[in-house]
C-alpha cells in the first residue's frame, strides 16, 4: 500500500489530480475519508524530510540564492561540489510544475558530476513555486514569455562571472524547460552548450541565432513535440550548426522524471543523462 500511496501523492503533488480526487482514492485504500485526510500531512512531511536530507549531501554545497534578472531578483537553487574552487556551470530548467523537489534533485545530481548547477524558479515574478502545485498552471499563465526568456538569459550572465564558475555555461531543461533551453540558446550568444529534453523547438528563422552546440533528446511517443523535429533539424543543417538529436524507443514525454512512475523510463533516462554529462564535459572544458 505504501508504494500506491506514494504514487497517488506524486500525482497530486505534480498536478495530475486535484486534492478531492487524491483524498477519494486514498480513502479507498485506507477505508475512510478521515484516515485519508490524516495521512495527507504525513505524506507531505515525508517529502520535505527527503528533500532536506538530499540537500545535506556531504559532498555538495547547496543553497537558495537570488540573481538579478529582467523582472527583478530571481530565486534559484544552486549546488556545487564541496571540493574545488571553480567549475563549469550548468543551468537546469524545470518542467511546467515549477522548482519542485525533483528538479532540485536533478540539480544536485548535476553538481555531483562536477558542475556548478543552478535551477532558477521561473515563477519568481509571481511569488515563486508554491508548496501545493495542484493549480500551478494558473501561475504559469501569468508569466510574460519574453520577460521569462530574459530572466533565464540573465542566469547565463550571472554564471559567467560567478566566483565559483570557470565562465563556461551550459543549459539543460525538461518539457517546458526544454523549450526554454532552446530559447536561451537562441537569445544568449554567451551560452556554450544546450541540451533540451523533449522541448518545443524554436522558430526556424531563429535557429540562425544559435551559437551553442545543441544536443536534443526526444521520446518516441510524443507526437506534439516530435512534429517539430524535422524542421528544426533542417534549420540546424541549413545554418551549419553543431547538433546531435536522439530519440529513445519505447518512451513517452517526461521519461527522465523518476517521480512519475507512469512516464519514467530508467534505461532511456540513464542513457540520455550519460550523453548529457559527456556533452557538457566536452563543450564546457
Amino acid at each position: 500500500m505504501d508504494k500506491k500511496l506514494t504514487e497517488l501523492y506524486n500525482d497530486y503533488r505534480d498536478g495530475r489530480s486535484d486534492r478531492r480526487s487524491f483524498i477519494k482514492k486514498v480513502a479507498l485504500l485506507t477505508g475512510s475519508v478521515a484516515a485519508a485526510r490524516a495521512l495527507f500531512p504525513a505524506l507531505r512531511e515525508n517529502e520535505l524530510r527527503a528533500a532536506t536530507a538530499d540537500q545535506t549531501d556531504p559532498d555538495l554545497i547547496t543553497e537558495f540564492i537570488k540573481y538579478p534578472a529582467a523582472t527583478g531578483d530571481m530565486r534559484a537553487f544552486m549546488a556545487r561540489p564541496k571540493t574545488g574552487a571553480k567549475f563549469a556551470s550548468v543551468i537546469v530548467i524545470h518542467e511546467n510544475r515549477g522548482l519542485v523537489p525533483h528538479i532540485q534533485d536533478v540539480t544536485r545530481k548535476m553538481a555531483k558530476e562536477g558542475f556548478l548547477a543552478l535551477a532558477p524558479d521561473a515563477l519568481s515574478p509571481v511569488g515563486g513555486t508554491p508548496d501545493d502545485i495542484s493549480n500551478v498552471g494558473e501561475l504559469f499563465k501569468k508569466l510574460n514569455g519574453e520577460e521569462t526568456t530574459k530572466n533565464f538569459v540573465a542566469a547565463v550572465k550571472y554564471l559567467k562571472t560567478h566566483p565559483n564558475s570557470t565562465g563556461k555555461v551550459g543549459c539543460t531543461g525538461f518539457c517546458w524547460g526544454g523549450a526554454m533551453t532552446n530559447q536561451v540558446a537562441v537569445n544568449s550568444p554567451d551560452l556554450d552548450a544546450a541540451v533540451p529534453y523533449y522541448g518545443r523547438q524554436p522558430a526556424e528563422e531563429d535557429v540562425a541565432k544559435i551559437k551553442a552546440p545543441v544536443m536534443a533528446h526526444y521520446a518516441e511517443n510524443d507526437a506534439g513535440i516530435n512534429a517539430g523535429i524535422q524542421a528544426f533539424e533542417e534549420a540546424l543543417k541549413k545554418n551549419k550548426k553543431e547538433y546531435q538529436i536522439f530519440t529513445y524507443p519505447g518512451t513517452g514525454h517526461g521519461f527522465n522524471n523518476d517521480t512519475n512512475p507512469g512516464r519514467f523510463h530508467e534505461e532511456a533516462a540513464k542513457l540520455a543523462w550519460g550523453r548529457t554529462v559527456g556533452f557538457f564535459k566536452e563543450k564546457l572544458k
